[in-house]
Parts: structure tokens; C-alpha cells; sequence
């Protein structure tokens, strides 16, 4: 999947509004890599008002604290912080 960054810098010289077919060409000729196309691809067929518009309705990266990788490691990093009620010390 494409980031919100990635899809933006290869629509910089996009004229908008612009239906799906003109964000995809013009990413495929900024030399997008495949992921990004891919995304772009998936796009509902509609006119496009500016790219904050195409970036928002894109297949996207979840965020990188919604990454499972991540979110194991915070879970690492908490677990010892939380101790059940009937464990702690009066």
C-alpha cells in the first residue's frame, strides 16, 4: 500500500480537477512505484477537485501505530505497567 506522502509527491504537477484516468497517468509518468499506481488505480471513477481529494479516497498505509509490528511492541513495552487489582499490594 501507498503513503499519504508517497501519493502526494508524485501528484505535484497534477491539474485538477482531474478524473481518475489523468491522476493515474500522471503519477505512471512521475514515475510512481507500483503500489502507488495500484492505489491510484483502485480510485472511484470521479473528478478529483485537487490531490488532498485523490490522497484521502486512496488505499493507504494504516498509520504506523496501527502497523501489527508496532502495536506488539508498545504491547511489550506496557505489559509489565499494568498489574491486576487482586495482584497489587495493599
Amino acid at each position: 500500500m501507498a503513503s499519504r506522502t508517497e501519493i502526494l509527491r508524485y501528484l505535484a504537477r497534477l491539474d485538477c480537477p482531474a478524473a481518475r484516468d489523468a491522476v493515474v497517468s500522471q503519477a505512471e509518468r512521475e514515475g510512481a512505484p507500483p503500489e502507488v499506481v495500484r492505489a491510484l488505480r483502485a480510485l472511484p471513477p470521479v473528478d478529483y477537485a485537487d490531490t488532498a481529494e485523490v490522497a484521502r479516497c486512496a488505499a493507504l498505509d494504516p498509520a504506523p501505530e496501527g502497523d501489527p509490528a508496532r502495536r506488539a511492541e508498545r504491547g511489550d513495552r506496557r505489559r509489565h505497567l499494568r498489574v491486576a487489582q487482586h495482584l497489587r499490594s495493599i
